[in-house]
């Protein structure tokens, strides 16, 4: 685990963000928080946030709590230099396959953590923690390479899952508020397939 955290710090310190395959400006994230918990006190965390500016956005349009995690210190500062100060936002470095959240969320944000978790037990693992850390009416947003997506990213292999692999993975315990697939430019222009599934707990 000490060599995925190396390998995410120098990922971040080497590269620019024009250089980042994974590089987003968060427009699909924020439209799908904002239409799926309107309220601006909901607990909202962006699990993998690196140095997305997801955070900073939220807070500009008025949401009042938000948590990152990251396996990198290097994206958490970059992201946390780009966000106002005085922000309620709690900053957390950690592997996610050994984070024990310390609190419930309202909703809990994955875009492109889950596909790097290709051992099947890490990825069970993942699913009881959601269960675990979201609220009984709390949603999940998750995006993952699709079904003919890149097999590799960043030097490491990712798995790539169908839309109802997505939802399958999380159980009974959810029902599907909506899925859909998204193509990702690249900062150099190459698209990159997405499948985006938000459920509910029920």
């Amino acid at each position: 685990m000490t060599e995925l955290r190396e390998h995410w710090q120098a990922a971040y310190s080497e590269k620019a963000v024009d250089q980042r395959s994974w590089s987003s400006d968060a427009d699909v994230s924020l439209r799908l928080i904002q239409r799926y918990s309107s309220r601006f006190d909901a607990r909202i965390v962006d699990v993998g946030g690196g140095a997305s500016p997801l955070a900073h956005r939220l807070i500009e349009v008025g949401y009042l709590d938000v948590s990152v995690v990251d396996i990198s210190q290097q994206a958490l500062d970059e992201a946390r230099m780009a966000t106002p100060s005085g922000s309620r936002v709690t900053w957390m470095c950690t592997d996610i396959r050994e984070w024990t959240p310390a609190r419930n969320y309202d909703v809990w944000h994955d875009r492109a953590v889950l596909h790097f978790l290709v051992d099947e037990d890490d990825r069970l693992r993942y699913a009881r923690l959601v269960t675990e850390a979201l609220n009984k009416t709390g949603i999940l947003i998750v995006a993952a390479f699709a079904e003919d997506g890149p097999e590799m990213c960043s030097g490491l292999p990712v798995r790539r899952a169908t839309q109802d692999g997505l939802v399958a993975l999380f159980g009974d315990g959810f029902s599907v508020a909506d899925r859909f697939r998204e193509m990702h430019r690249t900062p150099w222009g190459s698209e990159q397939p997405f499948n985006w599934v938000i459920l509910r707990r029920h």
